[in-house]
């Protein structure tokens, strides 16, 4: 993943025929950096339209050209049929029902269901495609909802919604946020409604591009939360009185587990010339072996960090694919495929899922371990100032169980899982949109446990005075400290959690380390 929050800089992307990175999606998504059009690409986009209008003319059917969709895709379609042909598909296709979905995720499945545009291998106009561009850099995002799609023949209704759009029909959220029809939002922006022609209708939806954003933005954010909870495990050994012994490299290469390997260090580099750490090292400690969640942080750590790594493969697998069905070939062939079928996707999305709510699980134990007095090694009770008086974390606590246990819920995977539909025509689906939704849901999870082991790894620190913590250590102390208070009377806790939640997400926590040490 090279990805990271620098991003924020990019003011625009350059889309060719070739795959975006994964930092394109997030810049566009996340940043609304705008889109520059490869001439060079469009140019190609041409000549493949040029083979969709020659074939229109056909009396033979051609699937998607000049028949219907679907379970209908015998039936003959008359050429002056076709416009309302498309039109049809885009209105009945954009049946999304629930909650609107986030501005990032549709920014996401835009750019990347315009990248597959851009391949020449969709049959569309060029026009069309500046029209898909234009609405993106106008900040016009179409309103999305959570339900409707089944992850097969594409993120039908989500991208449904964005093609509704392009034609002036729905609704858009504009950049300040408001919520307005459609056609008022392109006159406004100047831009003109599009028509679509033969083949268009199907060239906007057929695609995993739903699924594949929220992947590609997930692998950004788990990118850093997975080191952020390298930092947040070492601030607990610390705060714990656990040993360092354990993360030495030599031990861990018995084991050639890359992500291993990269947790490890990073836990050794953060402990390195901590006075808490010095302070039981030697003949007269009596500390044997660290509890699980202490000694093998790097294990499981570093088994998230390799399935991020597999499901960033699959993404740019994935980047680099031109789905639609039908595609027009390099050599000029209309053809039917599957390649629409979310599965490689849904894998990894539900394996990521389940990844996050393992580390989380962890996390909360090393939590749960600071609080109680008979296992955090002299510490006070729930780390209150008075104990019975003040309830210190404990209910911090309760929250990270809480959101843990919804976390394993959220792991049971959803590409299992299949509904026929479309007449039988669509028998078997992958569910990768609703793995997408879970994870994100994970995702948000997985900071907000990371920051309640933090704040309480913080706490641990402060009460060893006049114990020091470590150089790399001290520095995310710091940085909590100048946003939360330390140790004292209770106080409302909700906000500092919020508060330290943004730190994580933001990646402020890891450049806090980052500071001082070195970090994978």
């Amino acid at each position: 993943m090279t990805a990271t929050y620098a991003a924020a800089g990019v003011d625009h992307v350059t889309l060719g025929a070739g795959p975006a990175t994964f930092a394109d999606v997030v810049a566009v998504a996340r940043y609304g950096a705008r889109v520059h059009l490869d001439p060079a690409a469009l140019e190609a986009v041409d000549a493949s339209r040029a083979r969709i209008e020659a074939l229109a003319q056909d009396t033979e059917p051609h699937y998607g050209i000049s028949t219907g969709f679907g379970a209908l895709a015998n039936t003959f379609i008359a050429p002056d049929s076709r416009t309302q042909l498309q039109r049809s598909l885009i209105r009945s296709h954009a049946a999304g029902s629930g909650e609107p979905v986030e501005t990032e995720v549709v920014r996401a499945l835009m750019f990347l269901r315009l990248s597959t545009l851009m391949t020449g291998r969709t049959g569309v106009r060029s026009s069309t495609v500046r029209a898909y561009a234009a609405l993106l850099d106008a900040g016009l995002t179409p309103v999305v909802h959570e339900f409707g799609s089944l992850g097969c023949s594409g993120d039908l209704a989500p991208l449904s919604h964005c093609a509704l759009a392009l034609t002036g029909e729905g609704s858009v959220r504009t950049a300040d946020g408001r919520v307005v029809d459609a056609a008022q939002a392109l006159e406004q922006a100047g831009l003109e409604p599009v028509v679509l022609a033969e083949k268009e209708g199907l060239a906007l939806i057929n695609g995993t591009d739903g699924m594949l954003g929220q992947l590609v933005l997930a692998l950004h954010d788990l990118t850093t939360l997975f080191t952020t909870a390298d930092i947040a495990a070492a601030m607990s050994v610390e705060a714990l009185l656990g040993t360092d012994a354990v993360f030495a490299d030599d031990l861990q290469q018995l084991r050639p587990q890359p992500g291993q390997a990269v947790s490890a260090g990073n836990i050794r580099r953060m402990l390195a010339g901590s006075p808490v750490v010095a302070s039981h090292r030697g003949p007269g400690c009596t500390r044997v072996q660290d509890a699980y969640s202490l000694r093998c942080a790097p294990q499981v750590h570093g088994a998230a960090r390799d399935t991020l790594a597999h499901a960033a493969t699959v993404a740019g697998h994935e980047l680099a694919a031109a789905i639609d069905n039908p595609v027009v070939t390099p050599d000029g062939r209309i053809e039917s495929n599957g390649n629409f079928h979310g599965a490689p996707v849904a894998y990894v999305l539900d394996f990521l899922a389940i990844a996050v709510a393992d580390l989380a699980g962890m996390s909360e134990r090393r939590t749960d371990r600071l609080l109680d007095p008979a296992r955090s090694q002299g510490l006070p009770a729930f780390l209150a100032h008075d104990a019975g008086v003040d309830s210190g974390l404990m209910i911090a606590q309760y929250t990270a169980a809480g959101i843990v246990s919804e976390l394993k819920r959220l792991a049971v995977p959803a590409s299992v899982d299949s509904i026929p539909s479309s007449a039988m025509q669509e028998d078997h689906v992958s569910m990768g949109w609703a793995a997408a939704r879970k994870l994100r849901r994970a995702v948000d999870g997985l900071a907000r446990v990371l920051a309640i082991e933090i704040i309480t790894g913080a706490r641990g620190l402060d009460l060893r005075a006049p114990l020091l913590p470590g150089p790399a250590t001290g520095a995310v102390l710091g940085l909590v400290r100048e946003r939360v208070a330390g140790p004292g009377p209770d106080r409302f806790l909700a906000p500092d959690i919020e508060t330290i939640t943004r730190a994580v997400l933001s990646g402020a926590v890891v450049e806090a380390g980052r500071s001082v040490t070195r970090l994978g």
